[in-house]
């Protein structure tokens, strides 16, 4: 499930950049979140639908959630949070 929770997170970046007309940078794992090309309120939109099609939400689940400071660390927080709800 890895890596459909990777593809789905990328492809939720792809759809909010271009929706809000950002020009995104390419995802690798050690890109800087703030680097992305997506700003706050694209965040905001990309976690909500992340939500919605993976049924977990990281940052109100936990009481210490971190955000995360490269694209590598949400991608892997989102798997940590998947596994754990699904063991």
């Amino acid at each position: 499930m890895s890596a459909s929770i990777r593809s789905t997170i990328v492809t939720q970046f792809e759809q909010v950049a271009s929706e809000q007309r950002h020009k995104l940078a390419p995802l690798t794992d050690d890109r800087s979140l703030m680097n992305s090309g997506l700003d706050s309120l694209a965040f905001a939109i990309v976690v909500a639908r992340l939500e919605d099609s993976l049924g977990i939400d990281p940052f109100t689940a936990a009481e210490d959630a971190q955000f995360p400071v490269t694209f590598g660390d949400f991608v892997k927080m989102y798997e940590t949070m998947y596994e754990n709800a699904s063991a």
